[in-house]
Formats: structure tokens, sequence, C-alpha cells
């Protein structure tokens, strides 16, 4: 490797530390124990946590009435999230189906995780979906293939709860998701996975798109636009 080639590689390595460096990142705090699901965000499990807020549109325009509370928290087992979501109008799927998972869930209510263990590849993550009525999908994402959407039939085996308070326009929703679902790693303090979260709110007459990281485009599948989420312990 001659000289040039040296600098090269080195001003692409300090241009990823930089790009790395500018990511909004999440901080998901360790528990001792798997616990069940919980939609009690005053509870000693949620209160642990340390809350972000999802409240941009797709193009990064604030949109303060949805703003979404997301908590999340992290075993040797397991990732947790916990969504705390204000709507104006649901928009349901009629007859829900919480048995199975339900193909297309994305066209009605949902709050969405995508997460991804491989930095090499980011056109390879998985999707997480729950709706107000506890219906669920998960999907392992190929970019790479013209119909990404196919990954549905892949299984995580990961767990959901939901409920919807319609006296304080309110729907909660919880999520335990399988390490072994998204990183090969054991998981321990200061692991980092590549991540973004959603909301798709109302009716398709005035449907709201919410992000964390807002993806500046129609889809939410632009991984360039992830944020970082990391394992980090409980405080003492």
């Amino acid at each position: 490797m001659n000289g040039f080639d040296k600098v090269l590689l080195l001003l692409l390595f300090v241009s990823r530390v930089a790009a790395a460096a500018d990511q909004a990142v999440i901080e998901s705090v360790q528990a001792t124990q798997d616990v069940t699901l919980d939609l009690d965000p005053a509870s000693q499990f949620w209160r642990e946590s340390r809350p972000i807020y999802m409240e941009k549109d797709n193009l990064g325009k604030i949109v303060p009435r949805y703003r979404t509370e997301v908590r999340t928290r992290w075993t040797k087992n397991n990732l947790y999230f916990l969504f705390i979501c204000p709507y104006e109008q649901l928009h349901l799927r009629p007859s829900p189906t919480t048995q199975k998972e339900t193909n297309e869930l994305w066209n009605w209510d949902v709050a969405e995780v995508f997460v991804g263990s491989d930095f090499g590849d980011i056109q390879r993550y998985k999707e997480f979906e729950i709706s107000p009525q506890g219906e669920w999908i998960d999907l392992d994402i190929d970019l790479h293939k013209p119909h990404h959407e196919e990954g549905w039939t892949w299984n995580s085996g990961f767990e959901v709860k939901a409920r919807i308070d319609p006296a304080t326009h309110i729907w909660y929703g919880a999520m335990r998701i399988p390490f072994a679902a998204i990183d090969t790693r054991p998981a321990v303090p200061g692991n980092t996975l590549r991540i973004n979260l959603f909301r798709s709110q109302g009716p398709p007459s005035h449907r709201q798109a919410v992000a964390w990281q807002a993806p500046m485009s129609s889809t939410f599948h632009v991984p360039e636009r992830f944020g970082l989420i990391r394992l980090v312990e409980k405080e003492q």
C-alpha cells in the first residue's frame, strides 16, 4: 500500500467516525431479569428507563400533537420497548387478529421499530410493528431485493401487548424482542445497534407519519438516516 492509499484509508476512517459521532443515540438501560410486558409508564421497570421522543414527520417538521414517548430496557435475552402514543383519530383494522401476525399491518395505525446489527450492510435489518389493538408483524428486511416486504414470512418470536385509553386519547404498546433475532453477539453493556422508530397515525385522508429520526423521504426505509441504540448498565 502506497502513501496515497494510506491517506485515503485514513480519511475514510475519520469520515466514518465523524458520521457516527453525529448520529442520535438512544440509551437502553439494563434490567436484571425479564418481566411480563407492562404498559404502565409509572411502573418500576419503565421508570428506570431513559425516555426519548418521536416528534417529527417524514421531512423533519415537528408535529407536537403526536409527540410520542418511547422507553426501552434490555436484559441478556431481550430488548424491550414501550410506546406512549397520543392520537386524534385511530385508523384500526376491522376484526383484528392477535394470535398470528397480520401482513400489511403498516396500512393501519402502528408503532414500529427498525433495528439492525450489520454495520457493513445497512440495507439489512429487522422491522417490528404493533397496532393499538395488539396486532403485530415482524419482517426480515433486505433492501437489495425489489420486494423487501416479502420478509414478513420471517418470525422472530417477539411478543407484544397494547391497550387504548379513549379518555386521554393515548394508546400504549409494548414489545419484547429476543436478542437472538437481531444480533449474533451476547447482549452486554456497550453493544450498539442501528435503529429508527416510527408511527403511522390516522385514516388515509389525513394520515400522519411520526419519526424519531426523519427519513427525509416518503418511505421509512432509509437506513442512512437511522440513529443508534446503545446498551448501558443500570445506575447504582
